[in-house]
């Protein structure tokens, strides 16, 4: 039985999420310790920001040993954790497992790094001798599911987060960002994100600093770039195409007349200019500025919010891509549970032929070649004959999903 038993953004708040975290060199620990105390045949564990989750697959109900781990793992109580944490078995936690994969579980619909930390878990899981036939078929067909869910529908696109809203935008009005100049003002934290995405796509950066001048330095080289005093900042701004301005300063750091200036010096070519600050940072007026174009945080929120609107709607398509992909995991997981069942009762059946044509030797005496030869035909037909429906059945059966038999036909045989 497969078993999932985690926490995650919907269950638990960032504290707690953070202290239930294991870290990556954790990980071999964890999985072997896993393992034996919940008595886990194989396991995977998965923990990111949002989540921390042990996958695994069980003879024997495991939920509880699984859940008591992770309440040891961290000096907690299993009372502590118990609110927090959801326990899936089945169908319903081979479903979540496809769901988290393609980021329909994600605390941002469709967003891309999710799949690349499933990937990581099942690779450190591999590693770490965990990992069998069972979850491993898990990882294909769930990676699988949501590649196809990010290629057939529209599910990963249109930005949702405001660093990205902001990238995106830049795109829409440049084209492609390779050679153009983007300008931080100040050095906060989403100004660094959007301006890493921007130098990945080719642009250039350079950081406007003010009283931390030397962090402006430190975050200008590892953009790559430049830093430039706060004295400069007209000359900057004439030489950049993109301006993100984050400061934290009490009132507008960046007036209309700069920017004036600037597009004198730059003969009317587009100017975008980012505010991410609270209060702002830009004069409201600049954004009137011929071939100027401005967003504030409140802009950047509704693109978002729009952005996120279009998500939802392709996660219905999301969803059937996965249920397909689901549909056929699990039929595959059904017949992994025939095949050695077949393959014992075969096995069992020709130990009691071989048993039988022993006892016939000795009542019949000598038998020529011929005799021997037709006397292990016959048999084998008939083991063949009574054990070929049956073993259709099976297999009928397993994929229509009807496993309770399994145990039944073990019982019946004597397996």
């Amino acid at each position: 039985m497969i078993l999932v038993v985690g926490l995650n953004h919907e269950t638990s708040p960032l504290a707690v999420r953070e202290a239930m975290a294991i870290a990556k060199d954790q990980l071999p620990e964890a999985l072997a310790r896993v393992r034996q105390e919940a008595s886990l045949a194989e396991a995977m564990i998965l923990s990111t920001c949002n989540r921390v989750e042990v996958y695994g697959l069980a003879e024997k109900p495991a939920l509880d040993a699984v859940a008591g781990f992770l309440a040891r793992f961290h000096s907690r109580t299993p009372e502590e954790l118990a609110k927090h944490l959801y326990r899936l078995e089945g169908e319903e936690a081979v479903r979540h497992a496809f769901r988290v994969a393609a980021s329909l579980d994600s605390m941002v619909l469709g967003e891309p790094q999710i799949l690349g930390q499933v990937k990581e878990a099942y690779e450190a899981a591999e590693r770490a001798g965990s990992l069998g036939a069972v979850l491993n078929g898990l990882r294909t067909r769930s990676v699988a599911a949501a590649r196809r869910a990010r290629r057939e529908t529209a599910i990963g696109r249109n930005a949702v987060s405001l660093s990205h809203v902001a990238v995106e935008l830049a795109t829409k009005i440049f084209g492609e960002l390779h050679g153009h100049a983007v300008l931080l003002v100040g050095a906060g934290k989403m100004s660094e994100l959007a301006a890493r995405q921007m130098v990945r796509r080719g642009a250039r950066a350079s950081v406007v600093g003010g009283r931390t001048f030397e962090k402006a330095e430190q975050l200008a080289a590892s953009l790559g770039g430049r830093a430039a005093p706060f004295e400069s900042l007209r000359a900057e701004l004439a030489r950049a195409d993109v301006v993100i301005s984050g400061t934290g300063a009490p009132g507008a750091v960046i007036q209309r007349e700069d920017v004036e200036a600037a597009q004198e010096a730059r003969h009317g070519r587009p100017l975008f200019l980012i505010d991410i600050a609270v209060p702002r940072d830009i004069a409201e007026d600049a954004g009137r500025v011929p071939g100027v174009f401005l967003y504030d945080m409140d802009d950047l929120q509704k693109v978002a919010a729009a952005n996120l609107r279009e998500r939802k709607k392709e996660a219905a398509a999301a969803e059937a891509i996965v249920e397909h992909e689901l549909l056929e995991f699990l039929e595959w997981r059904r017949a992994l549970e025939i095949v050695p069942l077949v393959a014992e009762l075969r096995r069992r059946a020709d130990e009691i032929r071989r048993a039988e044509i022993e006892k016939a030797r000795h009542r019949l005496g000598p038998l020529t070649p011929e005799q021997e030869s037709a006397l292990q035909a016959a048999t084998s037909a008939i083991v063949n004959k009574l054990l070929h429906a049956p073993t259709v059945r099976l297999k009928e059966l397993a994929g229509h999903g009807q496993v309770d038999h399994v145990g039944l036909v073990r019982r019946l045989f004597d397996l």
